[in-house]
């Protein structure tokens, strides 16, 4: 489809989360705004399909979404007037041991607690304090680095969140809150010994006990479908299937966002960056792909445990040394033999995700950047550890190796689903080390992808605060902080 060529207020090229989120925001203020979307359809990493057989649809990236219902921007949206609605499961996130009783994240903090034996006041204890000074940090810790409004409350927040994470479960004595906050901690995609790695799994934790770990009825892809519904509901517009490649393609406009990680950004618009900008953009790291699996099942998955087979989020890793030693491996360049699985089973709680009496398991483990290995049998042994005979109710499966992730997404560099290594060498400087870390060095052209502060996840709080840069940069706008 041709691109419209007259002149917009501000372009986003890129309809993930994040250019969804930077496109509201400025549309809000009174702009003519204009969302670019490579593919066929919009999303970016919400994008649900029917991967296996006919009335399964599985999610292709992101599943559950604690950062998107705990996202202090997302929040304020309309999004149910255009038709998300979030399902809870009854339990968040289950972790099966070996030979002792499963750890679990409830909504509840006295619920979770009591499943630690010796280490419940312990925890009660952290997590009280986390999710009390959660609603007065959670646009600070979700945002750049800058002066907090609540200095105190951050840095209650921070002591633990600068430790790795194996030094925090070191404050614990039991395999379930050690294995719980290493599976926590694990989805930073790095080294769980790594400073700073503590910081996602209190935050996670924290979102369980104040949202929830909710599933989107229909599939992640109604994330999407909202923000676009309520985008165009605001009057901006959207075109599909222009993959932007150059500059010189774009309508005219005072300003342009891109949802895009570095490398693309400088296939796009190097030419225009000074050349200190580009050079710290030619070296961006980015991390440990993913390898994944989806599946179509007879019925759900025959947990042995009965807290995993309500859980909408099963950690598979076994212990704390286990996880850190699979994800040194896989840092490392290697392919543990018993990888550490995120599992999800949207289908318990879900009803339109499979035909009625059938089920979808979605799955992924960390795997080198660009790694071309298939790891399906590691994965199926893994979920077999814990629910002996899961390969009986396997009816087809979907796998998706880390080319065909960065095939789906071009922001998943390797399989990179982060938009790079968020390790304390990027934490504080990504994409590069300067002021506003969305702002790049030519006037009008900004970075708004998961590549900027805070990160990866479906929270749109990148988008959101290049957003905001814009419009104080190009249009003098101020945006009110959020609370």
């Amino acid at each position: 489809m041709a691109l419209d060529k007259r002149d917009f207020d501000a372009i986003i090229v890129g309809s993930g989360p994040n250019g969804l989120a930077a496109a509201i925001l400025m549309q809000q203020n009174g702009l003519d705004v204009l969302i670019i979307e490579g593919k066929g359809e919009i999303g970016g990493g919400l994008r649900s399909a029917e991967l296996t057989l006919p009335g399964f649809k599985h999610d292709i990236c992101s599943a559950i979404h604690p950062l998107a219902a705990a996202s202090p921007f997302l929040k304020t949206l309309p999004l149910a007037d255009h038709g998300l609605k979030y399902i809870y499961p009854d339990v968040d996130a289950a972790h099966p041991l070996e030979h002792a009783h499963t750890a679990m994240l409830c909504r509840s903090i006295d619920e979770t607690a009591q499943y630690l034996g010796a280490d419940e006041q312990a925890y009660r204890s952290l997590m009280q304090s986390v999710t009390k000074n959660w609603p007065l940090i959670a646009a600070d810790v979700l945002g750049p680095l800058h002066f907090p409004r609540h200095p105190l409350a951050l840095a209650s927040f921070g002591l633990d969140a600068i430790k790795p994470a194996t030094m925090l479960a070191g404050r614990f004595k039991t395999k379930q809150a050690k294995a719980l906050i290493a599976g926590m901690a694990a989805h930073a995609m790095q080294p769980i010994t790594n400073v700073a790695t503590s910081a996602i799994a209190l935050v996670l934790m924290a979102a369980g006990h104040l949202q929830g770990w909710p599933i989107p009825r229909g599939g992640s892809d109604q994330i999407a479908h909202a923000l676009a519904g309520y985008f165009r509901h605001l009057g901006g517009k959207i075109q599909t299937d222009n993959y932007i490649t150059s500059l010189a393609q774009l309508p005219s406009a005072h300003a342009v966002l891109f949802d895009v990680t570095p490398k693309q950004l400088l296939q796009i618009a190097g030419h225009k960056f000074s050349s200190v900008y580009k050079w710290q953009l030619e070296r961006y790291r980015y991390g440990m792909g993913v390898y994944k699996v989806d599946w179509a099942l007879s019925e759900q998955i025959p947990f042995t445990d009965a807290a995993c087979r309500k859980a909408g989020t099963v950690h598979l890793g076994n212990t704390l040394n286990e996880i850190r030693d699979a994800e040194q491996q896989t840092w490392n360049g290697r392919h543990p033999d018993k990888p550490y699985v995120l599992l999800a089973q949207q289908s318990l709680y879900d009803p339109t995700r499979a035909p009625e009496g059938k089920h979808t398991a979605w799955a992924y483990c960390h795997v080198p950047n660009g790694s071309k290995k298939n790891m399906t049998e590691n994965i199926e042994k893994q979920i077999e550890r814990y629910a002996p005979g899961f390969k009986d109710v396997i009816l087809a499966k979907h796998t998706m190796d880390t080319g065909q992730m960065e095939e789906y997404n071009p922001n998943y560099i390797g399989g990179d689903i982060n938009g790079g290594v968020i390790d304390i060498g990027q934490l504080f400087t990504r994409p590069v080390l300067r002021y506003s870390p969305y702002q790049t060095s030519h006037k009008g052209l900004y970075i708004c992808s998961s590549s900027t502060p805070p990160g990866g996840g479906v929270h749109g709080m990148c988008g959101y605060y290049a957003a905001k840069k814009a419009l104080k940069d190009i249009f003098n706008i101020s945006v009110d902080s959020l609370s």
